[in-house]
């Protein structure tokens, strides 16, 4: 098959949405389809991944610089896309409102495929397919598969979009033939006149599951998290409050871009605590497989939503401890503590994440 992908990030900037983005656009070649991926790119050659896996990779031109900058990381925006970012976020979902005008030359300009899959977040990438659709009806893919990792809407940690962008969000709900969510729970967040389009295909990876039977016991409990922290949906600091009056020994490593609400514990726990940069995917599964337990932060008032990170946890096979950020479990905590992973929570049905069979499910819904 002919596939287009559209996204607004791909390798190398580790976002869910680029790990979604990158690892279809592998699979699919391996799988011997012929793969165009369009995202916003920026200085990082993908020469030897074209030639690795033979597919087309371009730029998705954009005017404004699209946050969180290009899809290497580099912060390239002009002060005056900041100023417009200010004056005009909310009222024109500025920047990425760009998205509405900018597909529609895609579509236009490429050759007619058989299966085109946008990716969202933002969802301004589905407005502007959608847009295309009716613009370019006979340049247009003979299957539309809208990816989502949120709603745009039914977002329960975004309330504040304007009610008129919901029109938006209709039409291309309205035109695409599928819509694809990561998990059931996601069905929620969507009009229900357009549920029944909806199918669930998780979040893939190619891996090789870690054998339950590995054994750690590092000589100091030693724990970790991987991703974002929120001050509304997913804040440390009451966890952390709870860790600076435990005085037995551990170690708790942190990969996170967003620093903000734990380094200030940096001083409090001090060796206690240690705060790295992000690392590759595969570096960090070699790390997460070392330690004693992993850490979950459940997401507040966003029952749409379940951490991709989860995924990660499963297939090193580490026990997860998963806690709510507003209340804080300590009988729980202090069993982990001391090597008592009765309460962890499961993962079921790893496979499901395994990344051929995902992209079976696509080729499913492209075949329908």
């Amino acid at each position: 098959m002919k596939i287009l992908i559209i996204s607004q990030h791909i390798f190398p900037i580790q976002t869910p949405r680029s790990l979604r983005t990158t690892e279809l656009v592998k699979e699919f070649s391996r799988q011997g389809h012929d793969v165009v991926v369009y995202a916003v790119l920026g200085k990082y050659n993908y020469d030897l991944i074209k030639e690795k896996y033979n597919i087309k990779i371009k730029h998705l031109h954009t005017k404004a610089e699209i946050r969180p900058y290009t899809s290497d990381g580099g912060n390239s925006r002009h002060f005056l896309d900041k100023v417009c970012g200010k004056l005009f976020g909310k009222i024109a979902e500025f920047p990425y409102i760009e998205y509405l005008f900018s597909i529609p030359k895609i579509i236009n300009q490429e050759e007619k495929f058989d299966v085109l899959i946008s990716i969202a977040n933002p969802h301004q990438i589905h407005w502007g397919v959608a847009q295309a659709k009716l613009k370019y009806p006979k340049k247009f893919p003979k299957k539309w598969i809208a990816d989502c990792g949120d709603p745009f809407m039914g977002n329960g940690t975004i309330k504040n979009h304007f009610q008129y962008f919901a029109r938006y969000e209709k039409k291309f709900c309205k035109l695409c033939d599928f819509i694809s969510v990561p998990h059931e729970k996601a069905k929620e967040g969507y009009y229900e006149e357009f549920r029944s389009k909806i199918r669930v295909i998780p979040q893939g990876f190619k891996f090789k599951l870690i054998s339950q039977e590995n054994k750690v016991h590092n000589k100091v409990i030693t724990f970790a998290y991987s991703g974002v922290f929120l001050k509304d949906i997913r804040n440390p600091s009451l966890f952390l409050d709870y860790l600076s009056k435990v005085e037995s020994d551990f170690k708790f490593i942190v990969y996170t871009p967003f620093k903000e609400l734990i380094a200030p514990y940096q001083k409090i726990l001090g060796d206690k605590l240690e705060i790295r940069d992000l690392v590759s995917r595969k570096e960090l599964l070699k790390i997460l497989a070392s330690m004693d337990f992993l850490l979950n932060f459940e997401n507040v008032n966003t029952p749409t939503a379940i951490p991709s990170k989860l995924i990660d946890y499963a297939i090193v096979s580490r026990p997860i401890l998963s806690i709510h950020p507003n209340k804080i479990d300590r009988v729980k905590i202090n069993d982990f503590f001391k090597r008592d992973y009765t309460k962890r929570i499961s993962i079921s049905n790893v496979e499901q994440y395994n990344i051929s069979n995902v992209v079976q499910k696509f080729i499913n819904l492209s075949q329908n």
